[in-house]
């Protein structure tokens, strides 16, 4: 009886500490916009396809045009990923700042970056087609996420079908 009573406290603690570190890792959610904000971030393109890559050619990358359409400064907070074979960089004025991965596949720091009105940046993001070996053939599709105060997360949105 006490050998039981050990195994189900020892379930109950283990079960607490992975609770807590989901807790621990999770995004905190994006920061509502103020009614007066006159911010406007645009992606020229939301959405790319890669189309077939090969796992043995390694890693492909795409830059997403962003610009700042409104006539109020828009505070960039945070850049992430949707999974950890992918990674995102933020390019502001020949700046580059990043890489940024998944939050939870370690410490995704804040981006703090902004852009005036009309200025242009970009968001370059990298993918990895053998970071998952060959349990990752066949067809994908990621998201980055760039946390803003001018509203919602603006969502880069790519697709592939990866091949060994």
């Amino acid at each position: 009886m006490k050998q039981l009573i050990n195994i189900a406290i020892t379930i109950a603690i283990s079960f607490a500490v992975i609770a807590g570190l989901i807790w621990l890792s999770r995004t905190a959610p994006p920061k509502k916009s103020s009614a007066t904000s006159r911010g406007l971030l645009e992606a020229s393109e939301t959405f790319f396809n890669f189309g077939e890559i090969s796992m043995a050619q390694g890693k492909v990358s795409r830059n997403f045009p962003i610009k700042n359409s409104g006539s109020e400064s828009i505070e960039l907070n945070t850049l992430y990923t949707s999974c950890m074979c992918t990674t995102a960089s933020f390019i502001k004025a020949g700046s580059r700042f990043g890489p940024f991965g998944m939050p939870g596949h370690g410490f995704v720091p804040p981006l703090n970056q902004s852009l005036t009105p009309g200025e242009e940046a970009g968001v370059e993001v990298v993918f990895d087609p053998a970071a998952h070996g060959p349990a990752g053939v066949g067809p994908i599709e990621r998201v980055v996420y760039l946390e803003n105060n001018a509203g919602r997360p603006l969502e880069l949105k790519f697709r592939a079908v990866v091949t060994p």
